[in-house]
């Protein structure tokens, strides 16, 4: 993956005292591509939320301005700014992104404003009273999402149970929180928006828990930029289906010797 770092700062935890190591932190992965309209108010509401963060924007080919932009809010020390020379899709800038996180947990926030960054502290309790590793942010029911978009995410919410037992209520949201040696445990290969079915089958099959909280949502339309498309549904189903059946040890990193064969 051919990729150019624009800006990653020394990022010293208050906490640990010691560069690399930042027990407490969360890293934010920012896929991004073509928000030159919400890119800085995206940030600034990030930067407001109420936990200790770095902040990894991954801009993903973008061609309307979005660059320039992110090379003038890349001066924040908590920040890292990364740019893909061309379009890969989100799952890729997600997995570019955390190979340059350093917190302790990691939640992926899309670069719309569909998501409310103050939401943070609610994904992150669970993960931090150990109750979970795994965290997803449910949203509400609004019709004003368009029902193709919402009886899809019912739909691979209902596969997901099906399939892997999750006992969820919402896979295809974007808020996903982790404790970051759990994602270590999995090898990630989505590219597109499969990045969010993937990490549920995978994680679901080395026996991790799913935890779910409330989150707020003002989803967008298509006129306004939502980007995902109903091709992106066949490959989620497919991705689900996929990993159900596939090997344990094709995609888990670290192999448990006691666990169970899923």
């Amino acid at each position: 993956m051919s990729t150019s770092i624009a800006l990653q700062r020394d990022f010293t935890s208050s906490i640990s005292g010691q560069p690399g190591e930042i027990p407490g932190c969360v890293s934010v992965i920012i896929p991004v591509y073509n928000e030159v309209n919400s890119i800085k108010e995206l940030l600034r509401q990030v930067q407001l939320s109420p936990v200790e963060k770095e902040i990894i924007l991954v801009d993903d080919g973008s061609t309307d301005g979005t660059r320039e932009e992110l090379a003038e809010v890349a001066q924040a020390p908590n920040i890292t700014v990364i740019f893909h020379e061309g379009n890969q899709g989100k799952g890729a800038a997600i997995r570019t992104g955390l190979g340059h996180a350093r917190g302790e947990y990691v939640i992926i926030q899309d670069s719309d404003l569909e998501y409310d960054p103050q939401d943070y502290p609610a994904l992150l309790q669970p993960l931090c009273f150990a109750e979970a590793n795994v965290v997803y942010g449910v949203r509400p029911d609004r019709p004003e999402r368009g029902l193709r978009y919402y009886f899809g995410a019912k739909f691979l919410t209902l596969l997901a149970n099906l399939l892997y037992g999750c006992d969820i209520k919402d896979e295809a949201t974007c808020y996903k929180a982790f404790r970051h040696s759990v994602l270590k445990r999995i090898d990630l290969k989505s590219r597109r928006f499969e990045f969010c079915p993937e990490v549920t089958a995978k994680l679901s099959r080395v026996g991790e828990k799913i935890w779910e909280v409330p989150i707020s949502y003002t989803p967008r339309t298509v006129q306004e930029g939502k980007k995902i498309r109903w091709t992106d549904g066949w490959t989620s189903i497919w991705t689900l289906v996929r990993y159900r059946f596939v090997p344990r040890s094709s995609f888990e990193r670290t192999p448990f010797a006691d666990a169970e064969s899923k």
